[in-house]
């Protein structure tokens, strides 16, 4: 199965928790229905991203990373990539990649859909990540490192995540439902 197959059955597939997240699916799944290339950065103005955010094994604490080209905190994601099998394949590459631990892996299932537009991700500005969210928990006492990709990579609680928007916290929501 191509990764596009991939993403769109899983897409198609996923209960969306809410009126909102169902609309995103159902844009997501159009969006793949109509761009055989749209999970890979070359589709413009839309292409899918993984994603994976990572809570503590209690839960009391999130880890993020601080994007080096956004200068705010999110959690660990990126482009899809021509060897990525899955959606949740190139969820884990880009969650191992940018957050410095080895071996963490996300849990199966989507957790949340984003779509936010990527002012840096093209010279027009134009460009929207329909990003597919994963969730991972790590081992007591992981360390992370910071990749190339980061200002900063660390542990936050969960209540206290610096200028949070309203999307990553209702993710923090959804994957603590998942606990």
């Amino acid at each position: 199965m191509s990764l596009h197959a991939d993403a769109l059955a899983t897409l198609r597939a996923w209960e969306a928790p809410s009126a909102p997240q169902e609309t995103l699916r159902q844009r997501y799944v159009s969006h793949l229905e109509a761009e055989p290339g749209g999970v890979f950065k070359s589709c413009v103005p839309d292409h899918l991203t993984a994603s994976c955010v990572v809570l503590s094994d209690d839960g009391s604490s999130v880890l993020l990373t601080h994007h080096r080209k956004a200068r705010r905190w999110f959690q660990f994601g990126g482009h899809l990539e021509q060897g990525d099998a899955t959606l949740w394949a190139a969820a884990a590459r880009e969650l191992r990649e940018e957050s410095g631990v080895p071996d963490l892996v996300p849990l199966p299932g989507v957790v949340q859909l984003s779509e936010h537009a990527v002012p840096f991700c093209a010279p027009s500005g134009d460009v929207h990540h329909l990003d597919v969210r994963f969730l991972a928990v790590a081992p007591s006492g992981a360390v992370p490192a910071v990749s190339e990709e980061s200002l900063d990579v660390r542990w936050w609680p969960v209540d206290a995540i610096p200028d949070p928007e309203d999307n990553l916290l209702e993710l923090i929501k959804l994957a603590h439902a998942r606990l």
